[in-house]
């Protein structure tokens, strides 16, 4: 048996953090399914009370301990394996600062953007997807000009605020409408330098459940 589960499904981002971490600490995990499209299983009353009361993934479970909330599986994990762990109280409150601006501004608006536009039956409303496509457009800015001059988030290392960052960005171009990489370039460098790290994996081919049954 593995040492970690991680309950989770492609389409998730918010499961890819966590996924794409295990993999770049090198450690000994196994995804555990959640169908979360035909079955909405994270919305039943067994879920909730066995697996996770918010009604979420990503839910990394080791021994006995159950985490939810892609940040906190990171900070653990980071802790645990001393990789991709700021470094210093500086560096984790920077971390932090661009964690939770990743959480509420960049994947915040990115994920249900790209659910309601390409996941959603039937799609959202026109005016809905504007909104969160302009406030996610304004959040990638930032980040793009946050990397303009260094090669990750808090400098010369990467640590768990990048790896939570590109949650829903290696996500296919048209599941959003336009192409990340190609519009941010900064952002697109270092998405690259993210997939050159030992152990990067795409979410299609990291997570189980895709593609999604019609």
């Amino acid at each position: 048996m593995a040492e970690y589960e991680l309950y989770c499904f492609a389409q998730s981002g918010n499961a890819y953090r966590v996924a794409l971490m295990l993999d770049l600490i090198g450690a000994d995990w196994a995804p555990v399914w959640v169908d979360f499209f035909a079955a909405g299983q994270t919305r039943t009353p067994d879920y909730r009370s066995d697996i996770n009361e918010m009604g979420e993934v990503p839910v990394l479970r080791h021994g006995d301990r159950k985490l939810s909330q892609s940040s906190v599986c990171l900070t653990y994990l980071a802790r645990r394996s001393g990789k991709l762990l700021p470094q210093g109280e500086e560096q984790e409150l920077e971390a932090w600062r661009w964690i939770v601006f990743d959480n509420q501004k960049v994947n915040g608006m990115l994920g249900p953007y790209r659910f309601l536009r390409t996941l959603a039956k039937p799609p959202g409303d026109p005016a809905v997807l504007a909104f969160l496509e302009g406030r996610a457009k304004g959040a990638l800015a930032v980040v793009d000009k946050r990397l303009a001059d260094r090669p990750w988030l808090l400098g010369e290392q990467p640590t768990i605020a990048d790896v939570s960052m590109c949650g829903y960005l290696y996500y296919p171009a048209e599941e959003f409408g336009f192409d990340i990489a190609a519009s941010y370039p900064n952002i697109g460098a270092w998405l690259d330098r993210l997939k050159a790290l030992p152990g990067w994996k795409h979410p299609y081919d990291l997570m189980p459940g895709h593609p999604l049954k019609a």
